[in-house]
């Protein structure tokens, strides 16, 4: 009786493994389903579709919508390891499209082991290459390569009506073999097959991907027939990987400000079509979900806006993001996206903003920047434009129709949040639109007038304006601005595009934040006698100081007067101030004599360390803000009222400088960071030094005038040199961020310029040769002047707003909030001032008239609050 159910137990315990076997065999395959699901571009979390506008799921499986080279699809949560194992995948498969090629390059399947440079799945999902297998147009099976003969009419007849795709992959010894064969959906029979050996284990590592490939009649023309459907993807065997944790949307990422009590955070979602669902915002209270919010979704940028007055900016609270998703078999789903809003950190010595531009793709996903960014940890994010480029992710750009224009930009934006999104969820950040965020390689906005319509490229945007429909461009600048806080004037520009400047308040610093390029003059139209060709000037003779004509704008009025009224403004407790633009106000850069614009700069040749070019000049490029130069010292002198640091990127080569106006040093410093991947690596390299420089500094520091006359002192430049790093092109081009360190105790300001690459935990010495550079607070206005006020001395008030006025003609002169209770102004000229001593958070104010300035330091002011 104990033998027999001893036995008894051991059948069932072998029963139980049998079938735990089998359950967990059935969950680590993976088995596509699209079944009731409504028509809709994104095809779902688990893929990604390159390029995602040629997509969609409809009619229960994927269909290509066009008929062009290498469109794909990527499954991100499984992949093929290095590990030991087999294979097995299947999909069923029909054509559109069954016109042959001469060269029998129109076919559809696979691709396994597909791989980008970075060992990262999002690289492989954007740039991977692998082991293409599948069948052409002609009903010839192919691994590899498509072959030119064995056409299949069995296989061919069935095109139409579909056929059922079959992938295995065995060890064989050190290699593998694949056998890939074609089914009958209906019968099972199988109509062809074709065995491969020899393959590698290495390259059989990398994503699953399914594939249209179809040539073009022509080069960059997107051929609108479908082209095939893809249906009941299986996967499965010892060889596969599982990462359900990669998976991307609905909710993609997100981007918060929070200034003046006032939380503002967008969330970019997937196209998923569905306009009449919302996304929740919840925080967490005491261990529970709250939700405090909803918000409908933009059916152009697919973006879902938040804004809540009165927040406790006191406190930090987790916060999440639902939207419900439609799933397979009509049911649903709620998906989360989880970040963190911080305390507003105004106790904090040190105030940390981290600046980046130019982002590319040649490094995506940048996993080494970012990692280097997550341990210095900064309180705010700068993206200064150039989010994306028109070659992000391959296949340039469409341009139209609108809808297909969006997607193609969201696309490409989408890359920048999967890059950067654990970043951003939990710090607040400052993203403005450049040039390439609006397809355009310059633009001068002429206050939102259209281009010309028809012309080069080059010729279109020298006409100035934007190129892209008014309502394209305020798609864009809802998925990059529509968080940050509620502009100055919201009044559009014209055609009715939307404007973003505004302030912002945050750790103590007041960051006035500007759009350098909407209002800019185009200098085609009023410099004829230049000959102006994409912003460079190709008549030699012409000088440039008569480019400086009456009718250009820099900034424009309306950004001038923000500016004035920033600069002054000193409430909310703010201690320092500094300008966020998307470049700085001169042309720090030179090339070789005989070059007439900057086409040249990619074939530039990368340098050793120490060398010098012989016959580099400064150059005159008036997309870069020294031009105008009246608008540019116009912004300066407003800039320099609040002693306002400006951070800045565009110009791809790392500088920091300080501006002149008059005379050099008189106005504030300026720090542009390098390009996160530079295509475009820029140089400073004059053939005349710097005057004025330290000892043992570069000769490409010290006073200078750049090609347009504006005074400037050069700190330190990041020019490209040879690394010895690869690739080559991501660390020879001087690629990197920049950090700037707030010290609000000490008033300095710390700039930091940083290699990709680099371990910050090594200290200083990473930086690129010249940084960190340090200033204090005071040196962005007058450094150098010997004139002075009385020294201020206040009672009653500690860290006391000051503000000097020319009395002659009332016109504020500057404003700043001290550290401590004694001050001591500095003025551009003689005369008489009025001196106002106030606490703008208390309504306290005291004014003195009929101050004169003087050459003597020694005299004392007292201003005593009861």
């Amino acid at each position: 009786m104990i033998k027999q159910k001893k036995l008894i137990g051991i059948f069932f315990f072998i029963f139980l493994i049998s079938g735990c076997s089998n359950s967990v065999t059935d969950s680590l395959t993976f088995k596509s389903d699209f079944k009731h699901i409504v028509t809709r571009t994104w095809i779902g979390p688990e893929y990604w579709a390159n390029p995602i506008q040629d997509w969609q799921v409809s009619n229960d499986r994927i269909e290509c919508l066009v008929s062009n080279e290498n469109r794909n699809v990527h499954l991100l949560t499984r992949q093929l390891d290095l590990k030991t194992g087999e294979l097995e995948m299947s999909v069923e498969l029909g054509f559109f499209n069954k016109t042959e090629s001469e060269t029998n390059k129109n076919w559809a399947g696979f691709s396994i082991g597909s791989r980008g440079k970075f060992n990262d799945f999002r690289d492989n999902a954007i740039n991977g290459k692998g082991i293409n297998i599948g069948v052409s147009t002609n009903g010839s099976l192919f691994i590899g390569k498509p072959s030119l003969n064995n056409r299949n009419l069995k296989v061919l007849n069935l095109l139409s009506r579909g056929i059922l795709l079959k992938v295995n992959a065995t060890p064989n010894g050190d290699y593998y073999s694949i056998n890939f064969s074609i089914h009958n959906i209906e019968t099972g029979n199988v109509l062809a097959s074709i065995s491969k050996d020899k393959i590698s284990k290495e390259e059989l590592v990398g994503d699953f991907v399914l594939v249209s490939n179809f040539m073009s009649l022509r080069k960059g023309e997107i051929n609108t027939n479908k082209s095939v459907w893809f249906k009941n993807l299986k996967i499965s065997g010892t060889k596969v990987s599982h990462h359900n944790d990669r998976t991307f949307g609905p909710i993609m990422f997100s981007q918060y400000t929070l200034s003046r009590n006032t939380l503002k955070l967008t969330a970019q979602l997937a196209p998923i079509d569905n306009p009449k669902k919302e996304v929740s915002l919840q925080i967490k209270e005491n261990e529970k979900w709250k939700t405090i919010a909803n918000s409908k979704i933009d059916v152009n940028a697919r973006t879902a806006e938040f804004k809540i007055s009165n927040w406790d900016d006191t406190l930090e609270f987790p916060y999440r993001l639902i939207y419900n998703l439609d799933i397979a078999g009509k049911e649903n789903k709620d998906y989360f996206w989880e970040g963190t809003i911080r305390k507003n950190p105004k106790e904090k010595e040190d105030l940390i903003v981290a600046g980046f531009t130019g982002n590319n793709d040649l490094g995506f996903p940048n996993t080494d920047i970012v990692n280097q960014v997550k341990f210095q940890n900064p309180d705010v994010l700068f993206f200064s434009g150039d989010q994306i480029y028109e070659e992000v992710g391959g296949y340039y750009i469409q341009r139209e129709p609108f809808d297909i224009a969006t997607l193609d930009y969201l696309r490409k934006w989408y890359m920048y949040g999967w890059a950067y999104r654990d970043l951003l969820k939990d710090r607040p950040t400052v993203c403005l639109v450049d040039d390439h965020d609006v397809y355009m390689g310059n633009v001068w906005g002429e206050s939102g007038k259209a281009t010309i319509e028809e012309g080069t490229r080059k010729e279109i945007q020298d006409s100035g304006g934007f190129r892209m429909s008014p309502k394209w461009i305020n798609m864009v600048q809802r998925t990059q601005t529509s968080h940050l806080p509620t502009p100055f004037d919201a009044t559009p520009v014209q055609r009715n595009i939307g404007v973003y400047y505004t302030q912002m308040n945050y750790g103590g610093i007041s960051f006035a934040i500007l759009e350098d390029r909407k209002f800019k003059s185009a200098p085609k139209p009023l410099l004829p006698e230049a000959k102006i060709d994409n912003g460079w000037p190709q008549n030699k003779a012409f000088n440039m100081k008569d480019a400086d004509v009456k009718e250009a704008k820099l900034l424009g009025k309306r950004q001038l007067d923000f500016l004035e009224t920033w600069a002054n403004d000193w409430s909310y407790g703010s201690e320092m101030k500094s300008v966020l633009s998307q470049t700085i106000f001169a042309n720090v850069a030179t090339l070789p004599k005989e070059a007439m614009n900057d086409a040249i700069v990619p074939t530039l040749r990368i340098l050793n360390k120490g060398d010098y070019p012989k016959n580099d000049f400064q150059v005159t490029d008036m997309d870069s803000n020294g031009w105008p130069q009246t608008g540019r010292n116009n912004a300066l002198k407003a800039i320099r009222k609040g002693y306002a640091f400006h951070f800045a990127g565009d110009q791809h080569l790392g500088t920091a400088i300080q501006y002149g106006v008059d005379n050099y040093k008189d106005a504030g410093y300026a720090f542009c960071v390098p390009s996160i991947s530079n295509y475009w690596p820029r140089r400073w390299y004059p053939i005349i030094g710097g005057k004025n420089r330290l000892e043992n500094s570069p000769k490409y520091t010290g006073d200078f005038k750049d090609g347009f006359g504006n005074k400037m002192t050069v700190l330190a430049v990041s020019n490209p040199l040879f690394t010895n790093k690869q690739p080559s092109q991501l660390y020879d081009r001087a690629a990197g961020y920049g950090i700037v360190r707030f010290h609000k105790n000490k008033r300095t300001i710390k700039m930091e310029c940083w290699p990709r690459g680099a371990n910050p935990e090594n200290g200083d010495v990473e930086q690129y040769d010249g940084w960190p550079i340090t200033i204090k607070q005071t040196d962005n206005f007058a450094k150098h002047s010997k004139l002075f006020l009385p020294k201020i001395k206040v009672e009653g008030l500690t860290n006391p707003v000051i503000q000097i006025i020319e009395q002659a003609t009332n016109t504020i002169v500057s404003t700043i909030r001290i550290k401590g209770n004694e001050y001591q102004p500095k003025v551009l000229k003689q005369g008489a001032y009025i001196i106002k001593v106030s606490e703008p958070d208390n309504n306290l104010l005291k004014e003195i008239k009929d101050i004169k300035s003087s050459f003597d330091a020694n005299i004392e002011l007292q201003f005593v609050f009861n």
